[in-house]
């Protein structure tokens, strides 16, 4: 079964949930117009499909210091790039992985409390595994806008 893509109807229903994953289907189907059980299936689809997960997530808002620190990693050698990146993203501290272009091979995020947190987690996580050459850091220390719906794709 071919997957559907998201329509005008479906990016609602995801708006709403994006500001609150409680709200009821009910009450989506009420701001919308539409059944409740034209919002269930539509969900129930889109969850089956992989295009959405509904799931908590922390409020860093709530936490004591929170700093974002972005961590650039260089490697030995291209080809191992893909395991370096498979073995950050088994690290259960950092939220994000990805193989970037640019001076640096890969880009692992974590939150850490302050600069001693963040060097004993570097020397203990990261900085050991093989294929590393080098890493840098950069620490979001203010945040401006910090949006969970990373998801919302911009349609161009």
């Amino acid at each position: 079964m071919a997957k559907k893509q998201l329509d005008e109807q479906d990016r609602k229903i995801l708006d709403g949930l994006a500001k609150d994953a409680r709200i009821s289907n009910r009450k989506i189907a009420a701001d919308l117009g539409i059944t409740e059980g034209t919002v269930r299936s539509r969900i129930k689809r889109m969850e089956s499909e992989g295009q959405v997960r509904i799931t908590a997530m922390t409020n860093i808002a709530r936490l004591r210091n929170p700093t974002l620190a972005y961590i650039w990693v260089e490697v030995e050698r291209s080809a191992q790039c893909d395991d370096v990146a498979q073995k950050l993203a088994e690290v259960p501290e950092i939220g994000f992985v990805g193989k970037m272009l640019g001076r640096f091979d890969i880009l692992a995020i974590t939150l850490v409390q302050d600069n001693a947190e963040l060097a004993r987690f570097l020397h203990s996580k990261i900085t050991g595994l093989a294929g590393v050459r080098r890493t840098e850091c950069s620490l979001g220390v203010n945040f401006v806008k910090h949006d969970y719906r990373m998801s919302r794709i911009v349609d161009v």
